[in-house]
């Protein structure tokens, strides 16, 4: 038996099938994995995220520790509120996790990966010394993912008028505090909408009053395939401790500016910027009947081979897609090994499905 969110007797009630993620009993779907997928992508979802880990940053030197800890630069959170995505790196450049962080009138909120909790804990606890900053990991806050293009209107129709003119005066990537809930206009699904943290007394509640309002519950299968759809990493299967952010088509959220600001992992990554990334990070459309699944071989001709991260049916394209860490050289087709046999891909910037919306 694995951990259990708030939740967990909802998603049993809702007929869920239940899997392990992470250490977390998690709902994969309750009932349709394409039609939940399809929900999200033309009205809105609701996912239980309880599972993510959540740290609020405090102390006079929280800054500066969490400008020398990650790749991003929060010297950029000028307003509080705003929020940016960055990866904890370790010394030779590896992603040991990523993360939102969002500026908080105390502080710094950082929320992580379930499965990576403890690892990231002991790394940042490693690197305290000399700073006065205090790690407070927040175990009795829920976390609800409310995602797609009428998520915003559908939740301020049910909250109070208070906190209905804060979603609609959020702007995305910014987070705030109303009494004991914290609102958010962050997600992993390439659609608007919102993330909610709030005291896991109340998410039963709360995520009851969304399905009664009809706002269907949303498993782990369909997040899945959204945000493979909208090219977002998976840690742990895309991006690990032996891949770096220039090869992770994460290189916009590396801050290089300031020169003088020093972060973990900064000099490993400078040099693999000079010497060039031998490999990059694409999306592949398979045209043909197959599905693309991690781990199989893309083979490009005269140039080399390379492999499949994240490989599944994507329900808006109706196609098979995945992503892919291939030779920096590849251009615009390869072929995947699918069962011994060799289909033809179609390569793709790794985006698929932004906001509705086709890019391939």
């Amino acid at each position: 038996m694995g951990q259990r969110t708030p939740l967990f007797d909802l998603h049993l009630a809702l007929g869920a099938k239940m899997v392990d993620f992470g250490g977390w009993d998690m709902p994969l779907h309750y009932g349709s994995q394409v039609e939940e997928h399809h929900e999200v992508r033309r009205d809105c979802g609701v996912f239980d995220v309880s599972h993510m880990h959540v740290i609020d940053v405090l102390g006079s030197q929280a800054k500066a520790w969490l400008r020398y800890l990650l790749a991003n630069d929060v010297g950029r959170l000028q307003e509080v509120g705003r929020a940016l995505y960055s990866a904890m790196l370790d010394e030779h450049g590896g992603i040991i996790d990523d993360m939102v962080v969002y500026l908080t009138p105390g502080g710094y909120r950082l929320v992580a990966n379930a499965a990576t909790g403890a690892k990231d804990m002991a790394w940042m606890r490693a690197h305290l010394a000399g700073f006065d900053v205090q790690l407070v990991e927040r175990p009795e806050l829920a976390m609800l993912a409310i995602q797609g293009p009428r998520a915003r209107q559908r939740i301020a129709e049910l909250l109070s008028s208070q906190r209905a003119e804060l979603i609609r005066r959020l702007k995305p990537f910014e987070g705030h505090h109303d009494q004991d809930w914290f609102i958010a206009r962050t997600g992993y699904t390439g659609e608007d909408g919102l993330e909610i943290i709030l005291p896991a007394e109340q998410a039963p509640a709360f995520f009851n009053d969304l399905v009664g309002a009809g706002i269907s519950p949303i498993g782990l299968g369909a997040r899945d395939t959204l945000r493979l759809e909208a090219g977002m990493n998976l840690y742990g299967q895309d991006i690990d401790e032996q891949v770096s952010p220039l090869v992770a088509n994460m290189a916009w959220s590396i801050a290089w500016e300031p020169a003088g600001r020093d972060f973990i992992g900064r000099p490993a990554l400078e040099r693999e910027r000079a010497a060039g990334a031998a490999s990059k990070l694409v999306g592949l459309v398979l045209e043909e009947r197959g599905v693309l699944r991690a781990h199989q071989v893309v083979r490009i001709a005269e140039i080399g081979d390379g492999e499949i991260t994240s490989g599944s049916f994507s329900p808006t394209l109706s196609k098979s897609i995945a992503l892919a860490r291939v030779p920096m050289a590849t251009a615009d087709r390869a072929e995947v090994e699918i069962r011994g046999k060799w289909y033809p891909v179609r390569v793709v910037r790794p985006s698929f499905v932004r906001h509705g919306k086709v890019l391939i």
